[in-house]
């Protein structure tokens, strides 16, 4: 039996909820985790259409990238949208859980999906976080060194970009006497002992700390366990907003707008002035994401596409990079693809539908 928690457990390898923005509110917004999944519908926002859809399909989780719920609610009355859609799905025993800003924030997540679309090719995160990653220092046995890391590989340390089972090790001599309580590994109460040891050093997601400590503590041969956990001001090149990449061949700005209205499925792209510059370097952000033009610009890219750019922040660009609004909810329409394709490759055994709601609250004339 397949219960949600499993679900959102299984999403949650791929989009750590601590990735998401401070602001956001990521998560399962309603339901009980220990229920039984029976069928799952994806959808871009959560509304009322979107919950009498999971109830026709016989779904009991919607997995949604936008929150429901991104405001505090003090009451539930009916008033809003946002109400009606909570109270008809906890009427109908209908979970709703919400991949947002930890799926813009991953490598493989929103924008990856967007850039796969582009055909670009080198790419990687635009603006990569600071303050993800730990490092692990420990001091074992040189005898037990190598089972000490594999155990520590295998709960997710010493992965640095396209690298895993990264490392590193000096030997030197550990000393310690055992009190008359201890049962030691090496050496005997009461008399101090020297080992040859091996210090291991790792560096690890953070959000992993709970799961490296306890391989640590297993593998270990110690019965305490000497180390060092510290926070790193590394950048993460695989998290954070925005991703940048390049096309197998220059494109006219005109060739490459047509193209893109085209595979991003929208009716309508605002641009700042073209020029006569041929686009090689691509820069995106799925979302409203004006936040990053300056980064954009500073990566050296001849367009940059996102969503929700105010009237004044057209002229930001300067003549130095063309903006390509496409909209927000078109921007982010194949976040639904991306969440099926991983869900159906681990679950099999239910249903697992795309809402067929069209969500977009702009229409065009």
């Amino acid at each position: 039996m397949i219960k949600i928690k499993d679900i959102t457990g299984f999403l949650e390898t791929l989009a750590p909820r601590s990735y998401q923005e401070s602001y956001d509110n990521s998560g399962l917004l309603t339901g009980n985790s220990e229920a039984e999944v029976k069928g799952i519908l994806v959808s871009l926002d959560c509304t009322e259409e979107v919950v009498d859809e999971a109830i026709d399909n016989k779904a009991n989780l919607i997995v949604a990238h936008h929150p429901v719920i991104f405001k505090g609610l003090k009451k539930l009355t009916g008033q809003t949208y946002i109400e009606r859609t909570l109270i008809k799905a906890i009427k109908n025993d209908i979970a709703i859980y919400s991949i947002h800003t930890n799926l813009d924030n991953v490598y493989q997540g929103v924008n990856r999906k967007i850039a796969g679309r582009l055909g670009l090719k080198n790419v990687k995160i635009l603006s990569p976080k600071k303050d993800t990653l730990s490092k692990l220092v420990t001091f074992v046995p040189q005898q037990n060194k190598d089972a000490v890391l594999a155990a520590l590989h295998e709960a997710g340390a010493g992965q640095i970009g396209k690298y895993t089972h990264c490392s590193f090790t000096s030997s030197g001599t550990g000393s310690f006497l055992p009190g008359e309580d201890a049962h030691p590994h090496l050496g005997t109460v009461n008399q101090l002992e020297k080992v040859e040891e091996a210090r291991v050093e790792v560096i690890f997601p953070g959000y992993l700390e709970s799961k490296i400590m306890n391989a640590l503590r297993k593998a270990h041969p110690y019965e305490e366990v000497a180390h060092y956990l510290s926070k790193l001001e590394n950048e993460n090149q695989e998290v954070g907003s925005g991703m940048i990449g390049e096309l197998d061949s220059e494109e006219e700005p005109i060739d490459f707008l047509k193209r893109l209205k085209e595979v991003m499925n929208t009716e309508c792209v605002r641009h700042t002035a073209l020029g006569s510059k041929k686009i090689k370097k691509v820069a995106l952000c799925g979302g409203s994401g004006s936040f990053l033009l300056s980064k954009a610009m500073a990566a050296g890219a001849e367009v940059y596409i996102s969503a929700d750019f105010k009237y004044h922040e057209f002229f930001d660009a300067e003549g130095r990079i063309i903006i390509a609004d496409i909209g927000h909810y078109e921007s982010e329409q194949f976040t639904k693809d991306l969440l099926v394709e991983v869900l159906t490759e681990k679950f099999s055994t239910f249903a697992i539908n795309f809402s067929k709601t069209v969500t977009n609250p702009i229409s065009y004339f």
